[in-house]
C-alpha cells in the first residue's frame, strides 16, 4: 500500500510491518481507521451510527453519535484519522431512526475496544434488538492502516476535487471532524407542504385531456367539403402529397443486409397458423414458395437469408429506393419479426386493418386509442380512423337518434358512405407506406362488415376486434361520459335529455346487432372492467396479430396513477458523466426524503401500490426512504447502456471519439453506443414493463433514469419515436400519469430545483 501498513480486524499484519511502522512513526505517521457495517435486509428508516470515547466523539451521548455514510446499497462506512496520542478507541454501534426522535437502538454486548489498530477480544456481528422477537444483524469490518501525512493530504485533496469517495495510493478518502446528520430528518428542508398542489408545475402543452375521437385521422377524402380540421393528435401526419403534409418515414428495407448462404446451412423452420376452431393453434410446415427464408431474431439489424428457391422475392416485393412499404422503426426481434410478416404470405398480409365491432358505449374508441399508441411506440406505422368523426364532418354533429335507425334509408346510406370513405382513406394511407390501420366504428351488421372486406380484398388483411360488455354499471358510466365529452352532444344543454337520446340511439343499434362470426376476429368479453372477462380469437396468426392479442389480454379501464421520476441527483450528474453506478449527491439525498414524503401523502390510501426501481444503486437509494410499499427491481429499467463511453463526459466523447459523437448527434434514436445500446434497444427491452404497467390495477411509482423514462413517457403521451431522445425529463420532478376511462392525463410536481 505504498507508504502505509494495514492490519485486518484479527490484528494480523502484512509484510515487514515493524520496520515500516518504525519509519512511519519517525515521519509522523498516523492511524487511519475504516469502520464498515453490512446488511442485505436493510431497515430503510434506521441509520447506523457510532459513538464512544475521545477522539471518536468524546461523549457517550447518543445525540452526538457520528453517522456512517452509505457506500453501497448494503454497506455503510465511516473513516477517520486517530492522532498518535489517542490510539485506543472505546466505542459501540447504534441505529438512529431516520424520520423521528424515537429512542436509538444500541447494539447488544460489551463495548468494542480498538488499541493500536488492533481490535481487542473476539470479532462479532453487531446485533440490534428491535423487539422481543426481531433482531437485526450487521456484519462488521474494521480496518486499520498507518499512513503518512503526505498520503493523508493527497487523499483529502482527492476528496475535495471529486466530491465523492475515491482512493489515493490505496487510501480511501478521509473525512476529518465529521458531524452527525442535522436533527430529525423530517425538518423543513425535506418536509413538504400539506397541499401537494403547491408543487404542481405546467405539463407539456399537448398533455391535456382531449376527446379520443378528435385525436384520430383527419378525413382527407372530405377536403372537398371545405372542412379544415387541426386537432390531430400526435403522429397523425399524412404522407399524401395532395394534403401537403409530409409524414415521418422509417428506415426502409433497402438498408438490410442480404446474404446468400450455402444450402446445407439454411434454416428450415415451420410456420404457425391457427385452425378455424376458436382459440386453438396448430403447426404447419412452411410452404415451398417460402422455403429458405430466414430472419435472424437477434438484437441488431435484421438479416435476410435467401436461397435459390426464392430468387424472385425482390422483384415481387419491389424492395428498391422507391419502395413505399417502409421498415418499422423498431429494434432487434421486433423489427425482424415484423419484416418476416411483410415478406411471407400474400401481398395483402403486409398491411393489417383492425376493424372495431361493438355497440356504442362499449369502450371501442378507448381500446382503439390504446392499441394505436402501443403499436406506434413499438415502431409500427399505425393510424386510427374514427368513422364518427367522418360522419360529423360531412353530416353535422347534431343528429338525433332517428338518424341511426335501421329503417331510415337516408341515414343508413349516409352512415355506410362515411364508413366506406374512412376505409378507403385507410387503405390509401397503407399503400403509401402505412402498416396498421384501425377503423373505429360500430360495424354492427354482417352486411356492413362484408362491405368493408370487399373494399379490402387484395389490399390488406382484416382482423375484426369486437368489444362486448354485459355490466350495466359500466355501460351507464360510459353513456354519461359520452354525453359529457362527445361532440355529438356539445350543444345539448339538458344532460338528461342527451342521455335519453343516446339510449334511444343504442336501442336502434341493439335491434340489428349481429356478433362477429366470420373471418379473423378477436372478441373481448367483459374485459373493460379489469376483473375477469375473457378473450376469444379465431384464425389469428403472425407476429403482429399475436402481439396485439397479448396486449389486449393485459389492458383494462381501471383508473390508477403511475408516477414516473428520475433518481435523485447522483455524483455523476454533478460531474456531467454518463453511465456509472454511483451514489447520490447531497441534493439527491434530500430529494429521496422529499419523494418519500410525497409518496406517503399522495398514496396514503393506496396500500396496494408498489415501487419499481432499476438495479442501479442510485435508484435503489432514492427509493430507500419510502416505507410501507413493496419494492421491485427491474433490470429492464436500467439506464441506457453506453458501452465503452461509460464514465465519460460528452466533451470527452467529442474529443476522443469524434466519429461516434457526430453519429449520435445525427440520429440519437437509432445511434448505438459502441458495445452499448440505442434508444430503440431500450424500447424493445421496456415492452414487458409496459405490459405489466397496463396490467396493474394499483398505483405504481417508477424510479428510473432519463433515457428509460423518456421511452416510457413517450408511450403514455403518444409521442413519435423520433422525439423520444429529446423529451425533457428533469431531475427532482414527478410525472403523474393518470390512466382510466377518459384516457391518459398528465400532472407534474417539482419538489425541488
Amino acid at each position: 500500500m505504498g507508504t502505509g501498513t494495514s492490519k485486518n480486524l484479527d490484528g494480523g499484519s502484512h509484510g515487514n510491518e515493524e520496520e515500516r511502522e518504525e519509519n512511519l512513526d519517525q515521519a509522523g505517521g498516523q492511524l487511519y481507521i475504516s469502520l464498515k457495517m453490512e446488511n442485505f435486509k436493510l431497515k430503510g428508516e434506521l441509520i447506523p451510527h457510532i459513538y464512544g470515547s475521545v477522539p471518536l466523539v468524546g461523549s457517550w451521548d447518543s445525540s452526538k453519535a457520528l453517522s456512517l455514510e452509505r457506500e453501497s446499497a448494503s454497506m455503510w462506512e465511516l473513516s477517520f484519522v486517530v492522532p498518535p496520542n489517542h490510539e485506543s478507541l472505546d466505542f459501540k454501534f447504534l441505529l438512529k431512526p431516520r424520520y423521528s426522535n424515537s429512542p436509538c437502538i444500541v447494539e447488544e454486548g460489551p463495548n468494542r475496544l480498538l488499541s493500536g489498530g488492533m481490535l481487542q477480544g473476539d470479532t462479532r456481528m453487531a446485533l440490534f434488538k428491535l423487539s422481543a422477537d426481531e433482531v437485526l444483524e450487521y456484519r462488521v469490518f474494521i480496518k486499520a492502516d498507518r499512513v503518512s501525512p503526505f498520503d493523508l493530504a493527497a487523499s483529502w485533496r482527492a476528496y475535495q476535487d471529486n466530491l465523492r469517495p475515491s482512493a489515493v495510493r490505496g487510501i480511501p478518502d478521509v473525512s476529518i471532524n465529521s458531524v452527525s446528520e442535522t436533527g430529525p430528518e423530517n425538518n423543513s428542508s425535506v418536509s413538504l407542504e400539506l397541499d401537494l398542489e403547491h408543487y404542481v408545475v405546467p405539463a407539456p402543452s399537448n398533455s391535456g385531456f382531449v376527446y379520443a375521437a378528435n385525436l384520430t385521422e383527419t378525413p382527407r377524402s372530405l377536403t372537398g367539403f371545405g372542412v379544415h380540421f387541426n386537432a390531430d393528435g400526435p403522429g397523425n401526419t399524412s404522407s399524401s402529397k395532395e394534403s401537403g403534409v409530409v409524414g415521418d418515414r422509417s428506415t426502409t428495407v433497402k438498408n438490410m443486409t442480404v446474404i446468400l448462404p450455402d444450402p446445407p446451412k439454411m434454416y428450415m423452420g415451420s410456420g404457425t397458423v391457427e385452425s378455424k376452431s376458436v382459440g386453438t393453434f396448430s403447426h404447419l410446415q412452411r410452404q415451398d414458395s417460402h422455403r429458405g427464408l430466414f430472419v435472424d431474431r437477434g438484437v441488431g439489424s435484421p438479416r435476410l437469408v435467401k436461397s435459390a428457391s426464392t430468387s424472385t422475392i425482390f422483384s415481387d416485393l419491389k424492395l428498391d429506393t422507391e419502395s413505399k412499404n417502409s421498415m418499422p422503426a423498431a429494434a432487434g426481434a421486433v423489427a425482424a419479426a415484423a419484416v418476416a410478416d411483410q415478406m411471407l404470405g400474400p401481398k395483402e398480409d403486409r398491411h393489417l386493418a383492425i376493424v372495431l365491432v361493438g355497440l356504442p358505449a362499449r369502450g371501442k374508441t378507448f381500446t382503439a386509442a390504446k392499441l394505436t399508441r402501443y403499436l406506434r411506440w413499438l415502431g409500427h406505422e399505425t393510424k386510427h380512423f374514427n368513422v364518427g368523426k367522418y360522419r360529423r364532418l360531412k353530416h353535422g354533429a347534431n343528429q338525433s337518434a332517428d338518424f341511426f335507425r335501421a329503417d331510415n334509408p337516408e341515414g343508413m346510406e349516409a352512415r355506410n358512405e362515411v364508413a366506406a370513405l374512412a376505409m378507403e382513406d385507410m387503405i390509401s394511407w397503407m399503400q403509401e407506406g402505412g402498416q396498421v390501420g384501425i377503423l373505429d366504428a360500430t360495424n354492427s351488421t354482417r352486411k356492413r362488415r362484408n362491405m368493408l372486406m370487399k373494399l379490402a380484398e387484395g389490399k390488406c388483411r382484416i382482423i375484426f376486434l369486437e368489444t362486448l360488455c354485459n355490466d350495466q354499471r359500466i355501460i351507464e358510466r360510459n353513456i354519461r361520459l359520452k354525453i359529457q365529452q362527445s361532440p355529438d352532444y356539445a350543444e345539448e344543454t339538458d344532460f338528461e335529455a342527451g342521455c335519453r337520446d343516446f339510449k334511444a340511439r343504442l336501442d336502434n343499434y341493439e335491434k340489428v346487432y349481429e356478433p362477429v362470426e366470420e373471418g379473423s376476429y378477436i372478441k373481448m368479453i367483459d374485459m373493460v372492467s379489469g376483473h375477469g372477462g375473457q378473450i376469444q380469437v379465431n384464425n389469428i396468426s403472425g407476429y403482429l396479430p399475436g402481439r396485439i392479442v397479448f396486449f389486449l389480454v393485459n389492458t383494462h379501464l381501471t383508473p390508477r396513477p403511475i408516477l414516473l421520476t428520475r433518481h435523485g441527483e447522483s455524483m455523476d450528474n454533478v460531474r456531467g458523466r454518463i453511465g456509472g453506478d454511483n451514489e447520490l449527491s447531497e441534493a439527491g439525498e434530500v430529494y429521496s426524503k422529499k419523494l418519500a414524503n410525497f409518496v406517503e401523502k399522495r398514496l396514503k390510501s393506496e396500500r396496494a401500490a408498489s415501487i419499481w426501481t432499476s438495479t442501479l444503486q442510485r435508484t435503489i437509494l432514492t427509493a430507500s426512504p419510502i416505507v410501507g410499499f413493496p419494492k421491485i427491481q427491474w433490470r429492464a429499467l436500467d439506464e441506457i447502456y453506453v458501452g465503452v463511453c461509460d464514465g465519460m463526459t460528452y466533451e470527452e466523447t467529442k474529443k476522443n471519439m469524434p466519429e461516434e459523437y457526430e453519429a449520435r448527434k445525427k440520429d440519437k434514436l437509432r445511434y448505438r453506443y459502441p458495445r452499448g445500446e440505442s434508444y430503440l434497444d431500450v424500447i424493445q427491452r421496456l415492452e414487458p414493463v409496459i405490459i405489466e404497467l397496463e396490467r396493474q390495477r394499483a398505483p405504481v411509482v417508477v424510479i428510473s433514469h432519463q433515457a428509460v423514462l423518456r421511452a416510457l413517457y413517450a408511450y403514455f403521451a403518444d409521442r413519435p419515436l423520433k422525439e423520444i431522445p429529446h423529451i425533457e425529463v428533469p431531475l427532482h420532478t414527478i410525472i403523474e400519469i393518470q390512466m382510466g376511462v377518459t384516457g391518459v392525463q398528465e400532472k407534474r410536481y417539482k419538489l425541488m430545483d
